[in-house]
């Protein structure tokens, strides 16, 4: 920028005015800059220029798998936030790998950005570093709570939304199995504990069936194991929640291609229920019965959340944690 202002003629602080607030300058001077501009093919460097600020316009965001439907919704939304609220937000994804949400929260670090909002790999995250990064960045947790890390967690009641769904199954039909898979993040096991809370309160023995498999190929593990679970009659009911929609997703063809009809009815062998309302859940065949996240609600919050944290002074910072609960949404599958 120095080098710009001395061959365009115009003084360093009114260039770094212009690049602030174009309309803070005369029009006769924003004029001669911007002519500048095109002859010399001059940008700034708007990282290089958080550096110098006390308080960038940059926000972090991290997702654990953005080939995830769920979390590209969910970026997508808290992306946009930022977006009207004056901000840059730059979007990084982990892809499920512990050593890459390490070195995106070290360059984060580096980049000097506003805030963060945060979904940790969690099970699998480096607490240590989460905990120092978080003391150094204002940061806000969503979809995966780590107990005491960041300023805020937003989320879902899974302690709510499972057992709406467990109370629908065994109201309209057999006891619900649970389908699992290794847990990934913290949301697997609150929905299995949810689960066998909800049975034994209704009465009935909790029916869990765990699947090898670890990673995010929900769906490739769901058709897979889910052959061999049927082939070994390793379901108890002839209804089965699973632990999320991408997993169930997996089921539904695994039981297709076992020639078991999936819904209820004449004809019917199985019910196939999800969790999370997974972008397409509603286009599967049948389309799937699933728990609604309030993507939206968690996506705003998340995002107010943070830019409270930015505004507030480190004294009056207190963590919370703020859980929206789910919607029951009925389709053909159960």
């Amino acid at each position: 920028m120095e080098s710009f202002a001395r061959v365009s003629g115009i003084s360093r602080p009114t260039v770094s005015k212009y690049f602030h607030d174009p309309d803070s300058v005369r029009k006769s001077t924003r004029a001669k800059i911007e002519q500048a501009l095109k002859t010399y093919d001059y940008s700034p460097n708007i990282y290089a220029i958080n550096q110098n600020r006390r308080l960038t316009k940059t926000i972090g965001i991290v997702v654990p798998y953005l080939a995830d439907p769920f979390f590209a919704e969910m970026a997508r939304n808290i992306e946009q936030r930022c977006i009207d609220a004056g901000f840059s937000p730059l979007l990084f994804s982990s892809h499920g790998r512990t050593e890459l949400e390490t070195d995106i929260l070290r360059s984060l670090r580096s980049l000097k950005p506003a805030g963060v909002l945060l979904a940790p790999l969690g099970r699998s995250s480096d607490r240590d570093l989460l905990e120092s990064f978080c003391e150094d960045v204002p940061t806000v947790l969503f979809d995966a709570n780590v107990e005491g890390v960041g300023e805020a967690f937003v989320g879902s009641d899974n302690f709510q939304s499972i057992p709406l769904m467990v109370e629908y199954l065994c109201r309209t039909g057999e006891p619900p199995c649970f389908f699992e898979m290794a847990p990934v993040n913290p949301n697997a096991n609150k929905r299995r504990r949810a689960y066998t809370e909800a049975m034994m309160g209704l009465g009935h023995q909790p029916h869990i069936v765990h699947v090898d498999g670890d990673g995010w190929a929900f769906e490739e593990i769901g058709h897979a194991e889910g052959i061999r679970a049927i082939e070994g009659r390793r379901f108890a009911t002839n209804t089965v929640l699973c632990s999320n929609d991408r997993l169930a997703i997996g089921l539904l063809a695994a039981a297709y291609e076992k020639g078991l009809r999936v819904g209820r009815g004449h004809g019917c062998a199985m019910r196939i229920a999800g969790h999370d309302d997974h972008p397409f859940s509603r286009f599967t065949c049948p389309s799937l019965t699933t728990v609604a996240q309030d993507y939206e609600a968690i996506s705003d919050h998340s995002v107010e959340a943070l830019f409270a944290v930015i505004e507030a002074s480190e004294e009056d910072r207190q963590r919370t944690e703020t859980l929206f609960p789910g919607t029951l949404v009925m389709r053909t599958s159960a």
